[in-house]
């Protein structure tokens, strides 16, 4: 009997280390903005190798920074997870066009352990895959920033501009949209999918 309890002790201790964040958001000092711009303005803002992604007629272009200092400790396999939703429909971008001063620290997709985010954040149901029927889908994408080292982070994300039937079958968020629809949130995630903590940047 003691040789269970003492398990059980051990296996509660090491799952409250294994899940205690190294340090806090405000370690970080984040800060962060969002503004619409026009192809131009988006392209301005990147640079000469980072491509703007394409808009037409009434197509919208999201601008964001996102800064942090370096982290007290590596991210030794963990990553940040940058997030901009569309609160109106929880559902995030199909894609991002992102500058950085460590381009190759900075990935776009998704992952499926980030779908314990929203258990955790009730605030961030848009970050998980989307339920139809008995199905879940996993649609639109996150930035994925897998060194500290990596801010400023300069990223454009693209909001069509979709009319009629077709409108109910795009998955991304679309024009027209308002900046106060927007939620753009920094999530620190562990080397084992631990979700560390989340910030609310903007929205």
């Amino acid at each position: 009997m003691l040789a269970v309890i003492l398990a059980v002790v051990t296996f509660v201790g090491w799952r409250w280390w294994h899940n205690r964040p190294p340090y806090g958001p405000e370690a970080l000092a984040i800060k962060s903005s969002l503004q619409f711009v026009s192809h131009g303005e988006a392209q301005v803002a990147l640079g000469e190798k980072v491509y703007a992604p394409v808009s037409n007629g009434r197509d919208q272009l999201v601008l964001g920074r996102v800064s942090w200092q370096t982290p007290p400790k590596p991210l030794d396999g963990g990553y940040f997870a940058i997030f901009l939703i569309d609160k109106r429909t929880n559902l995030k971008p199909g894609s991002f066009s992102a500058l950085s001063p460590l381009q190759e620290a900075v990935g776009l997709g998704s992952a499926g352990v980030e779908n314990k985010i929203a258990d955790r954040y009730s605030w961030l149901q848009g970050t998980g895959d989307v339920r139809e029927g008995n199905s879940w889908w996993s649609y639109g994408s996150r930035l994925a920033v897998s060194d500290g080292n990596a801010s400023p982070l300069t990223f454009v994300a693209p909001f069509p501009h979709v009319e009629g039937p077709l409108r109910a079958a795009v998955h991304v968020p679309t024009a027209p949209v308002a900046i106060s629809d927007l939620l753009l949130a920094l999530v620190y995630m562990g080397p084992d999918g631990q979700v560390y903590w989340a910030q609310r940047l903007q929205g």
